[in-house]
C-alpha cells in the first residue's frame, strides 16, 4: 500500500483528493494535517465523508511515501523549505510555486511538470511532481496537438469560463453567493498566471513559439467545471484536424476527442477532458471541458501518483459524471 498524507487538508482540492484517496485499492491515508482544523474529525469539514472515514485533522505529519501540498499559492515553496524529509519521500504539489520551468528545482529537488499527456514517461520517473492549473489543463490540452505538429502559425483566442470552487474555499466578494448568482465577470484579461506554463509548454513541442494567447478567463454562477474555447489559423480540413488529434491523444486515457458538441455535465465529477473541434472558414475552433477540481487539481494529482507508483492511471479515478 502507498502511504500518502495531505499538507492543507480542510480546502476544496483536499476534499476531493480524500474522496479519491479514501475508496483508491492500493492507499493508506497516513495523516491529513491542517493548523486551523487540529483534532477534528476529517468529515466535520468534508461533510460528504460522513460515515466514509474515521480520519482526524493532525497539526504534524507521519510517514508517508507520497505528500501532497494542498495549501495557498506561495506556501509550498516554504514548506519545503522548512522540512527537512526523507530523500525518498515523494511530493505532489497542487500550487503554482514549482510549475514554471525557472523555479522548478529547491535544493536536491526537481519538479516535473505533471501534465500526462505530454509529460508521462517523465512522471514515471520523477520524484516530484507540480500539478498543473486548472485554466492551463483545459487550454494546454486544446492547444498541444497543433503545437506538436508547428501548427500555431498565428495569435490564438481564448475564452474560458470556470466555476466558483476554483476560487478556493476562503470566502471573498467575487465568491459570495449573492453576488456570484445569476452573475458572470471577467478578470485577470491577457494576464492570468498560468499563462506562462501553458506557453512553456507549447515551446517545449514547437520551437520558436512566440505568437499571442489572446486569454479571457471568465467567473462563472456555477460551481465546478472549466469550458474553454480556443481558436487560430489552420489550413487543413476539419478531418486533418480531428485525426491530428485523435494521433495525439491515442494513448491518452482520459482525454478524448468528441465530434459532437460537448457540455459541462459530461465532465463534472469525473478526471476526463472531452475536446471538440469545429472548421470556421480559416479557423479551427477547439473546445475543451473539465472538470477544475478533478481533472483541473485533484484527480490529475492521483493520476500523477498512479503513474510515479508504476499503477495504471485510471486506478481510483473511474469516476461517473452527473448528467443531471
Amino acid at each position: 500500500m502507498i502511504k500518502t498524507g495531505i499538507i492543507g487538508g480542510a480546502g476544496y482540492t483536499a476534499g476531493e483528493l480524500l474522496r479519491i484517496l479514501i475508496h483508491h485499492p492500493e492507499v493508506e491515508i497516513s495523516f491529513v494535517q491542517s493548523s486551523s482544523q487540529s483534532g477534528k474529525p476529517v468529515s466535520s469539514i468534508h461533510d460528504d465523508l460522513i460515515g466514509e472515514t474515521d480520519l482526524v485533522f493532525s497539526d504534524a505529519m507521519a510517514q508517508a511515501d507520497v505528500i501532497f501540498l494542498c495549501q495557498g499559492h506561495g506556501k509550498s515553496y516554504a514548506w519545503v523549505e522548512e522540512n527537512d524529509l526523507n530523500s525518498s519521500t515523494r511530493i505532489i504539489d497542487l500550487s503554482q510555486d514549482f510549475r514554471h520551468q525557472a523555479k522548478a528545482t529547491y535544493g536536491d529537488r526537481n519538479f516535473i511538470y505533471g501534465l500526462p499527456e505530454l509529460n508521462k514517461s517523465r512522471i514515471e520517473s520523477a520524484q516530484n511532481i507540480a500539478n498543473p492549473g486548472c485554466f492551463a489543463t483545459a487550454i494546454q490540452l486544446a492547444l498541444l496537438p497543433l503545437a506538436d505538429f508547428g501548427l500555431i502559425k498565428d495569435e490564438v483566442h481564448v475564452h474560458a469560463i470556470t466555476g466558483s470552487t476554483g476560487a478556493g474555499q476562503a470566502p471573498g466578494g467575487t465568491t459570495h453567493f449573492s453576488w456570484r448568482n445569476d452573475n458572470v465577470s471577467v478578470y485577470k484579461v491577457f494576464k492570468h498566471q498560468h499563462l506562462t506554463e501553458i506557453k512553456e509548454s507549447i515551446e517545449s513541442l514547437q520551437s520558436g513559439f512566440g505568437q499571442d494567447i489572446n486569454f479571457i478567463p471568465v467567473r462563472g454562477n456555477f460551481s465546478r467545471g472549466i469550458f474553454a474555447t480556443a481558436y487560430t489559423h489552420f489550413e487543413g480540413s476539419l478531418e486533418d484536424a480531428q485525426k491530428l488529434y485523435k494521433d495525439f491523444y491515442r494513448e491518452a486515457v482520459f482525454t478524448k476527442v468528441v465530434e459532437s458538441p460537448v457540455h459541462l455535465k459530461q465532465v463534472v465529477n469525473t478526471n476526463n477532458c472531452l475536446i471538440q473541434l469545429e472548421k470556421h472558414g480559416n479557423k479551427l475552433l477547439i473546445t475543451s471541458i473539465i472538470d477544475n477540481l478533478l481533472k483541473g487539481a485533484s484527480g490529475q494529482a492521483v493520476q500523477n501518483m498512479n503513474l510515479m507508483f508504476s499503477l495504471d492511471q485510471s486506478l481510483g479515478l473511474k469516476l461517473k459524471a452527473n448528467a443531471f
